[in-house]
């Protein structure tokens, strides 16, 4: 008699799918996973997006594909080079100037930007120009003809113009024939907000404005093809880093507002930072339902063995259907990231100044790499261990309970899930902190539910309590590992879903007080010391009050430690560029209250002291006790390096690389600069300049405006990708309450043949979910805040406190939760027959 024909592992694992699938088996695991992926390729997708436009848009906000900048004459190098490689180019000069209206037309004043255009400009983007202030702006390969000036709409209103008017610009009569509303290649800074004029190449040398003092920006972009365009900069930017290039620099698009870049930025980890807590949370329940997927295998997984399959072929059986799983779950996850990205689209579009590009698919491809390493690493361990159940379980029901998983297969299945969650963060730190603090997390809450387990058996005495409170109590003490599993998980659970609670309130509400809505909204600057009363006597009668005043002065840094500074000591661009031009310094003797000390010590009027914002330290390579020697108007100044501040850039307030803590200042020549609000009355601006016709204001409304809509955006967007964290979060909860159901089952049902009520055993579970829930959530509240100041003070970059309610508030939410999660997951246990339990306990 021939043996019979054993199927192989392929087909097991696809008869087992197919039952389990029908069962209901795989449904907590196909979840989570779904979830965790739909989060991640969500964010993913619309990250990508965004990266693309970013990139594409960039060489339109450069005017070029690469743009050499200088502050003389472009050398002759540079412009021959790009004709070598075919490309072409376009130079335009930048400067601030003073331009008037006629005294006819009144003769106002105003400190403007002027730019002077050669044809083809500007080499990437378009120009927007309209006939009128106020009318739209129309796209335009035209750029002024000679004896023309296109201005920004401001400007007119300031002076009291229009279009056809006559501006003058030093020498020269000019008309102004258009008004500016887009111009592509604008840049930042602060004389990139003060008023534009525009004005043709020609026309420059009639103003009589370019002399060898006059402080000229020369641009000279180039485009072409990619390749040539590539040789090109890395060219350029060998040629500026040799010595005698003083003031050649490479411009890129890092060059762009700094508040901006802040808020997106912030975004971009806010956004991240619940993606994340959805993958986490989903590696929690996909673990629980692992493992109660396991338990309630082991009968068949003996009976395999009792029928020859060996080993092997059952542990190969189940992979390939957990394989089958989580590559089903992460497609599905993924489609539904891709159709939620849209959402994203709609409430963070507008960050961008034109339509998104398509998605490519590397964020699909790593949502599917997520979901298969959750299922290898949480799911597959405890599978696993179901090939080395001893036929001899089908006899013996005691024998064989599920085993720990192998340590080299979860080390791996943990190491590879780590290493995509920090891909998907984006951030090295955001990823250390969220990976490292829910893993020290989850060993705390390990540790000290062990320990409360064990004490509970002596701070409720047996004699005096409740009946129901005894039995329960017993009930935790008796499976203490059990208890241990449930108490940590839940706890996991509620820390993300605290955590997240702080992210939605707490912190985004930090984050709007750090760019508050009543920010200043006008930095007005060149205010002269006989005017600074004056002046403030003005803003006090407009009802301007609160506001920042500071003393300014330049200086150009020239040694450290008594080391004369050479471009050459930094082959960082960014320090280079730091060094290579004049700092901006204030005093004050008490340090911004808006500023954070971060190392040494501030003392007010200490003599031959400074303070160093910690980001240009850490650029040019500061450190505490340095001494600094600045050329002030050709004065030195030294200096010693007494404390580094961390400041805000994105709080729209007014900062400082470098503070002198002294209240006065007397033989430096300064100037003033004031921040404040505007006041509603119509007029103000112009009034402010006609009486002090010498100070530049910047209107930074709009900037201000800008950067509280990315914070309005991406409040909703966070709000929105909350709903996928929760559910996460609900289904751990879920699975923790219900990974014991069949133990609890065969205890109720051993109590209830010994004569238990049905009304003490609903108490009694009730207390033990009700304990084990305040536990959980006391834990993982207190270890939320205090993860939560971490992110804000490390990752998100703005102050926060930890409020003291949040513990006492998260507990009774772990107990209220855990108490709806039993009677949701476990309303079954009770009504069961007491026969059918045991009987299955005993089969």
């Amino acid at each position: 008699m021939s043996e019979p024909r054993r199927p192989g592992a392929g087909a097991l694992a696809w008869r087992a799918l197919w039952r389990d699938l029908r069962a209901g088996e795989l449904r907590l695991l196909m979840v989570a996973t779904a979830l965790a992926v739909a989060a991640l390729t969500s964010v993913g997708f619309f990250a990508d997006r965004l990266q693309g436009a970013l990139a594409r848009d960039a060489l339109q906000l450069l005017g070029g594909d690469v743009v050499v900048a200088s502050d003389n004459p472009t050398p002759a190098a540079f412009a021959a080079q790009a004709k070598a490689l075919g490309l072409v180019s376009a130079t335009t000069l930048g400067f601030p100037t003073m331009a008037r209206a006629s005294d006819a037309q009144g003769g106002a004043s105003r400190l403007v930007a002027l730019k002077s255009v050669e044809p083809g400009y500007p080499l990437r983007g378009r120009l927007q120009v309209a006939g009128a202030s106020g009318a739209p702006g129309q796209p335009t390969n035209d750029i002024p003809a000679p004896g023309q000036a296109w201005v920004d709409g401001p400007l007119l209103a300031a002076l009291g113009l229009g279009v056809g008017d006559a501006l003058l610009l030093g020498d020269a009569r000019l008309t102004i024939a258009r008004v500016i509303t887009l111009e592509p290649d604008r840049g930042a800074g602060f004389m990139a907000f003060a008023p534009r004029v525009m004005v043709n190449a020609l026309d420059l040398p009639a103003t009589g404005l370019v002399q060898p003092a006059s402080r000229i920006t020369w641009r000279l972009a180039v485009a072409g093809a990619p390749r040539a365009a590539q040789r090109y900069a890395a060219w350029a930017a060998r040629e500026a880093a040799k010595e005698g290039m003083r003031g050649v620099r490479v411009e890129s698009i890092d060059s762009g507002q700094p508040e901006m870049r802040v808020a997106l930025e912030r975004a971009q980890k806010f956004l991240n930072l619940v993606a994340l807590l959805a993958a986490l949370l989903a590696a929690v329940a996909v673990a629980l339902a692992a493992r109660a997927f396991a338990a309630r295998h082991l009968d068949a997984a003996a009976l395999l063995r009792v029928l020859g399959l060996p080993q092997r072929r059952i542990a190969l059986a189940y992979a390939l259907e957990f394989l089958a799983v989580g590559l089903a779950a992460s497609a599905l996850g993924a489609a539904l990231g891709f159709a939620v990205h849209h959402v994203f689209v709609q409430l963070l579009g507008g960050l961008v100044a034109a339509d998104l590009p398509p998605a490519t698919p590397w964020p699909a491809v790593l949502g599917l790499g997520v979901g298969l390493a959750l299922m290898v690493a949480f799911g597959l361990p405890p599978v696993l261990q179901l090939a080395r159940v001893p036929p001899l379980r089908v006899l013996r029901r005691d024998l064989a309970g599920p085993r720990p998983a192998s340590a080299a297969v979860l080390a791996a299945g943990l190491a590879g899930f780590g290493a995509l969650l920090l891909v998907v963060a984006r951030d090295v730190r955001l990823g250390a902190i969220a990976l490292g603090g829910f893993a020290g997390a989850v060993l705390l809450f390990a540790l000290l539910a062990w320990g409360a387990v064990r004490l509970l058996a002596r701070l409720v005495p047996g004699a005096t309590a409740p009946r129901w409170l005894v039995l329960a109590t017993r009930q935790i003490a008796a499976r203490p590992a059990y208890a241990v599993v449930q108490v940590s998980s839940l706890a996991v659970g509620l820390l993300a879903l605290v955590l997240l609670v702080l992210l939605r309130t707490d912190l985004i509400a930090s984050w709007q007080r750090a760019t508050p809505a009543q920010a200043p909204d006008r930095f007005v600057i060149n205010i002269l010391p006989e005017q600074a009363d004056a002046f403030r006597a003005r803003l006090a009668a407009a009802g301007v009050a609160g506001y920042d005043w500071y003393p300014m002065f330049r200086g150009r840094l020239v040694a450290i430690n008594g080391r004369e500074v050479h471009l050459a000591d930094y082959p960082d661009e960014r320090a280079r560029r730091l060094v290579d031009r004049e700092f901006n310094l204030s005093h004050t003797a008490e340090m911004p209250e808006h500023n954070r000390l971060t190392a040494g010590r501030w003392t007010d009027g200490e003599p031959g002291a400074i303070s160093v914002e910690d980001g240009i330290a850490k650029t040019l390579g500061l450190r505490l006790g340095d001494a600094l020697r600045f050329d002030i108007g050709g004065v030195a100044s030294e200096a010693r390096i007494t404390s580094l501040r961390h400041v805000d850039w994105g709080s729209m307030r007014a900062n400082f690389f470098v503070l002198y803590p002294l209240a006065e200042m007397p033989d430096v020549p300064l100037t003033y600069l004031a921040a404040f609000r505007a006041p509603p009355a119509a007029g103000f601006d112009n009034a402010l300049v006609h009486d002090f016709p010498n100070i530049t204001s910047v209107d930074m409304g709009a900037t201000l405006a800008q950067v509280q809509g990315v914070l309005t955006q991406v409040i909703r967007a966070v709000e929105f990708l909350f709903v996928f964290t929760l559910a996460a979060g609900l289904v751990v909860l879920f699975a923790a309450v219900t990974a014991t159901r069949e133990e609890r089952a065969r205890e109720f049902a051993i109590m209830r043949a010994l004569g238990a009520q049905a009304r003490l055993l609903r108490q009694v579970q009730r207390a033990e979910l009700a304990g084990v829930g305040l536990l959980a959530g006391f834990l993982a509240s207190s270890v939320a805040v205090a993860l939560a100041w971490l992110l804000a003070r490390e990752v998100f970059d703005f102050e926060w406190g930890a409020p003291l309610w949040v513990p006492v508030a998260g507990a009774l939410a772990g107990a209220l939760l855990a108490l709806a999660a039993g009677w949701w997951g476990l309303r079954d246990v009770l009504r069961r027959p007491v026969v059918q339990t045991l009987r299955q306990a005993a089969s």
